[in-house]
């Protein structure tokens, strides 16, 4: 056999970026949204933190779901090593907001540390792209979290300079609810959140299916609308000096 063959040495497919992409193994939606993103030479590939499908109705069964996802990110992420991606994509964002700017810098790091690679994670990113927007200083939110996760992240963008002016906890009964949110509800919950007294509307929870209708909202609104899959893949993309701009996710992936 010609051993030339193997000189270049370069994945086929993804020959610009593979992106080991971390996600809980009840989350069916940002699998989907991701590869939807995905540019030609930029692969995507998964691995699935072990994570029961936590019931959560109340603040203090979702906190504990949460510290179980994070405890079991570590075992994800040295799982999806053994494919020698280049980069880590955070695919579940509410633990990545708690402790605030510190508390994700700290997550990040461990990632770091387990991995020995860079990453994007959600609330980094959200931050990220509501400073390129440009002149964002109020915010309202929607989330698939309880009470007590919504103020893990007002306490986080207000570690920014960035001021909540209102959110709301849709309270989902599930990790697999979230998944089950219809966008005729979440256009319900972008007009309840919209006001004058704000210059963006945000969504976090990347269970929950908003990528096209935030895009679709920012037509409407006239003001940007930025849905956590689309911040956290735009950052993964630009922090790896891949500047493509992609059509039917917004302003975020069109024109930063």
């Amino acid at each position: 056999m010609d051993s030339s063959i193997f000189e270049h040495k370069q994945d086929v497919l993804g020959y610009r970026k593979l992106f080991g992409v971390i996600g809980p193994a009840t989350n069916t939606v940002v699998q989907p949204d991701f590869d939807d993103m995905r540019v030609p030479g930029v692969t995507n590939h998964y691995s699935r933190i072990p994570n029961a499908n936590a019931q959560a109705i109340s603040d203090e069964t979702f906190s504990a779901g949460v510290a179980e996802i994070g405890k079991l990110t570590e075992q994800a992420a040295r799982g999806v090593l053994a494919c020698d991606p280049d980069y880590l994509v955070m695919g579940m964002s509410a633990v990545t907001f708690y402790g605030g700017r510190a508390g994700g810098e700290k997550f990040k790091k461990e990632l770091k540390d387990v991995s020995g690679l860079d990453s994007s994670i959600g609330s980094e990113s959200l931050v990220s792209a509501i400073q390129a927007y440009g002149n964002i200083k109020r915010i309202a939110f929607v989330s698939p979290y309880y009470p007590s996760a919504n103020a893990e992240v007002t306490k986080y963008v207000n570690d920014f300079d960035i001021e909540v002016i209102r959110d709301i906890p849709l309270q989902c009964p599930s990790w697999t609810a979230i998944a089950q949110v219809r966008e005729d509800s979440l256009r319900k919950v972008i007009m309840e959140l919209n006001g004058d007294d704000i210059d963006a509307i945000c969504q976090v929870g990347t269970n929950l299916s908003m990528v096209r209708l935030a895009a679709e909202a920012e037509k409407w609104l006239d003001k940007p609308v930025i849905a956590i899959n689309t911040a956290t893949y735009w950052h993964a993309l630009r922090a790896n000096g891949i500047n493509d701009q992609i059509t039917g996710f917004g302003k975020l992936l069109e024109e930063y």
